[in-house]
């Protein structure tokens, strides 16, 4: 099971472990109670500069899940363009082939639409299978016309499907590119670590116990935010196929 599908679990594990580590940290000044007015210096320099350097990763790793995001959405808009616009170029063939290709486009287009509303990974081996099915089909059906009449209207016709087929690709690709879970595992050991200088510095025997909870929680918050953005499926803000419905509506009024 890949965690980086499930935020929710991202979200619980942080907080967790960011919570420990911010206990931890008040268990060894407890041990050591009695700091110099150089020790503490020292340790504001780095802890501000543990704090910093999280921040900057957590901002960068927020920027490359939008970015890979704003990319899905894009290639969703291609894909509805480029069928759209084959399923236009299909009256250029002989009426039985256009007929056949326009079938086929239509299928093809439900499955691709499936594929953006699939809940989980696990239901997409019938969808995945489908495509490639129809995708064979619609590739045999225009290279079939080309091969019989090497004009060029269907030099264009092989073209457009070309293209049809390319954006299956790229999108998939897009929908693989996520963030590598070195960066997470990096992002996490440099948090736990700043948590627990944190509660070493922040522990007074007086002190509120919900101190220790604060930056643990916005932490959390925020790698739950970055794992839903980049999280194609598992997260609540996914890339709706609005593009591709609103071609099928188009071409079944």
């Amino acid at each position: 099971m890949n965690l980086m599908n499930y935020p929710i679990v991202i979200f619980l594990l942080a907080i967790v472990l960011l919570w420990s580590a911010s206990r931890l940290g008040a268990s060894f000044h407890q041990r050591r109670p009695h700091l110099t007015d150089k020790d503490r210096e020292d340790f504001n320099i780095v802890l501000g500069a543990t704090l910093t350097l999280l921040g900057l990763i957590i901002g960068f790793s927020f920027s490359m899940a939008t970015g890979r995001y704003d990319q899905r959405k894009i290639y969703e808009e291609a894909e509805a363009n480029a069928i759209g616009t084959e399923y236009v170029r299909a009256d250029l063939l002989p009426e039985a082939d256009a007929a056949q290709v326009r079938g086929l486009l239509s299928s093809y287009l439900q499955q691709r639409i499936d594929f953006y509303q699939a809940p989980r990974s696990q239901s997409l081996d019938g969808i995945n299978a489908a495509t490639a099915r129809l995708q064979a089909d619609l590739w045999s059906a225009v290279r079939r016309n080309a091969t019989a009449q090497p004009t060029a209207v269907s030099a264009l016709v092989a073209a457009g499907m070309n293209d049809v087929l390319n954006s299956q690709g790229y999108t998939q690709a897009a929908w693989w590119n996520r963030i590598p879970f070195t960066a997470w595992s990096l992002m996490f050991i440099i948090a736990i670590c700043g948590n627990m200088a944190l509660g070493f510095y922040i522990y007074r025997p007086e002190g509120h116990p919900a101190f220790f909870l604060v930056l643990p929680l916005i932490l959390a918050i925020s790698f739950f935010l970055i794992a839903d953005i980049d999280s194609p499926r598992g997260g609540l803000i996914r890339v709706h196929p609005l593009n591709l419905l609103s071609l099928a509506q188009s071409m079944h009024p």
